[in-house]
């Protein structure tokens, strides 16, 4: 399961950046995760509860921002979603693009600070 990896990796870093803005605890973490990113939310959750223990975010709630896969098309110039399983096909001009504009995003987008210690 990657998603502790990865749950550990925003534990630290969100830790990081709460004793720089000085906080001695956290009380949330939000995140945007992309469609297309690889990880599972249910997954990351459980796998940030078990990380969070007995540092800086223990008890921190774990705020997921789900980002849909949105490809662009030129011709069109329009986006569209591409769904799961990604299908990269314009659905107005059935042809295939080739920029992909959000989805694949895993980042840490704010930190609150929680109560002093």
């Amino acid at each position: 399961m990657h998603e502790l990896s990865i749950a550990t990796a925003i534990v630290e870093r969100a830790g990081e950046l709460a004793l720089a803005e000085g906080a001695e605890a956290v009380a949330a973490v939000t995140v945007r995760v992309g469609e297309l990113s690889g990880v599972v939310p249910d997954a990351l959750d459980f796998a940030f509860e078990v990380a969070r223990q007995g540092t800086a975010l223990d008890g921190a709630r774990l705020v997921v921002e789900h980002v849909t896969a949105q490809a662009y098309c030129g011709p069109c110039q329009e986006p569209f979603a591409v769904g799961m399983p990604p299908f990269f096909w314009c659905p107005r001009c059935d042809r295939p693009s080739q920029e992909l504009r959000c989805g694949r995003e895993l980042e840490i987008v704010a930190v609150e600070p929680g109560p002093p210690g």
